[in-house]
């Protein structure tokens, strides 16, 4: 149990409306040194617990979401605005990577064995390190945890979550859910406090690994701390994503699904489309059906089920996004639509499109953090790649042909983390998902999420009958 009793509260605002949003109660050095006690006894019980319990709490967990979709959603849609039929789905995608892993945490974390020689038996063992600390963000406040939850504590890690201070009830529902779900105590616990409080958590012997989800600078920040301390991590640190449209692109579908890649979550995601990449012959009907499909989108109040993009979560992020749009239009580009923060409460900002973009410029060569689009257009094939990849961002990316042998070619080529062909990018608890450059390093989800945090223990087995 925390023991603090005065500490500072973490104060919110409700994008929607401006207004501000009760305090929540910040741990304080106690309440965390209490924690990371905790955690440290947790791990020697819950490591040695049947893989066959820890699979059936995670379908427990599993459950508890779904009975408690509606009030989750509305928590998310109040702390960051998420439209409410995006956070239903969220909560609905954090269920299925619970069971995603429950089902699958057999056959990812079986031993591997490998033939050496004769009189031996040699194989890998996949072990649990101890307490993760996960540094999460507040975009897609339940998604992002379970992600990470799921395939360690299944594993028979325990995790520590330091959430964004923007979203501190998002964080102790998720830790509600697994005791409501029957985990032991200490097994996944929240930590309440500020980004300042990050580092000497990473650093603490008790502590042995650590992934962040967020910025750049974070990144090289949490990934210095944990490797001065020898500690694992993964850093995923975002993307400005190519969303090419080669000349033979079903034109309709691209513009559809494009605006959509561009402003889901209204435009707060990092592997959101940010850079449209298009061919020559295509540019000028792909553009027309692009603005005509974020022009068609309904911006306003994230409770409304017929709402497609809400605010942005907090007013210095729509500050910043109109002053990327706006340095970019400076440069030189030119606004198709949108462009001016709407002039109502809260922190609301159009779907933007921009064309004749330098690519020096801040929509060119930045991550953009909101529902603000650059087109760009091309000459060639190779041209087409040789933009998406001059970047120093390789998180995702997307190309669009109707030649499916082209499509996989010209993925092959594009630098980054993973790309889909007439396909949205995005994450899946079945695939891998991470990136490359500036964008991070390590993966999360799938058999290789689930190893990130173990120990890859080599076993040999030797009968001494067959020795000389």
């Amino acid at each position: 149990m925390w023991v603090g009793v005065e500490r500072r509260g973490m104060h919110r605002i409700d994008p929607a409306t401006g207004d501000a949003l009760e305090p929540v109660a910040e741990h304080d050095a106690e309440d965390v040194d209490a924690a990371l006690d905790e955690a440290t006894a947790a791990f020697e019980s819950w490591s040695d617990t049947r893989l066959e319990e820890r699979r059936r709490l995670l379908t427990e967990a599993a459950d508890v979401l779904r009975d408690r979709t509606e009030e989750f959603a509305r928590l998310m849609t109040r702390e960051m605005g998420k439209p409410i039929e995006g956070a239903r789905a969220e909560v609905e995608k954090s269920a299925w990577g619970l069971d995603h892993y429950a089902e699958h945490a057999p056959e990812y974390l079986a031993d591997e064995h490998i033939g050496t020689e004769a009189g031996t038996k040699s194989f890998v063992s996949y072990e649990p390190l101890g307490p993760v600390l996960a540094v999460m963000p507040w975009n897609y406040p339940f998604w992002q945890v379970f992600r990470f939850a799921a395939p360690n504590l299944v594993a028979g890690n325990v995790g520590l979550l330091k959430h964004a201070s923007n979203v501190p009830e998002c964080a102790l529902a998720i830790e509600s859910v697994f005791e409501e779900a029957g985990f032991p105590e200490g097994v996944f616990r929240t930590l309440v406090v500020g980004s300042e409080r990050a580092e000497e958590v990473i650093r603490d012997d008790r502590v042995r690994a650590v992934t962040l989800t967020g910025s750049e600078p974070a990144g090289r920040a949490v990934g210095g701390a944990a490797g001065e301390e020898l500690k694992p991590s993964v850093l995923e640190l975002g993307g400005s994503d190519p969303f090419v449209v080669l000349d033979d692109a079903d034109l309709a579908a691209a513009a559809s699904v494009g605006a959509s890649a561009r402003t889901l979550n209204s435009g707060q995601s990092c592997i959101a489309a940010k850079r449209f990449v298009v061919h020559t012959d295509v540019y000028d009907e792909f553009l027309e059906r692009f603005v005509a499909e974020m022009e068609s989108l309904v911006v306003g109040d994230p409770t409304d089920e017929g709402t497609d993009v809400g605010p942005q979560a907090r007013e210095d992020l729509m500050a910043e996004v109109h002053e990327q749009v706006t340095a970019s239009v400076e440069a030189g580009a030119t606004v198709e639509t949108g462009g001016e923060p709407l002039d109502r409460d809260g922190f609301f900002y159009p779907p933007t499109v921009l064309t004749d973009v330098p690519r020096d410029a801040p929509l060119g060569c930045e991550e953009v953090f909101g529902p603000a689009a650059a087109v760009f257009e091309v000459e060639s094939e190779a041209a087409a790649v040789e933009l998406a990849n001059d970047s120093d961002l390789g998180l995702g990316a997307s190309v669009w042909t109707e030649d499916l042998e082209r499509g996989e070619r010209v993925a092959r080529r594009i630098e980054s983390g993973g790309v889909f062909v007439n396909e949205l990018t995005k994450s899946d608890p079945r695939l891998p998902f991470g990136g490359i450059k500036d964008s991070g390093y390590g993966r999360e989800l799938a058999r290789q999420g689930i190893r990130a945090f173990l120990n890859e223990k080599t076993v040999w087995v030797q009968d001494t009958d067959d020795q000389p």
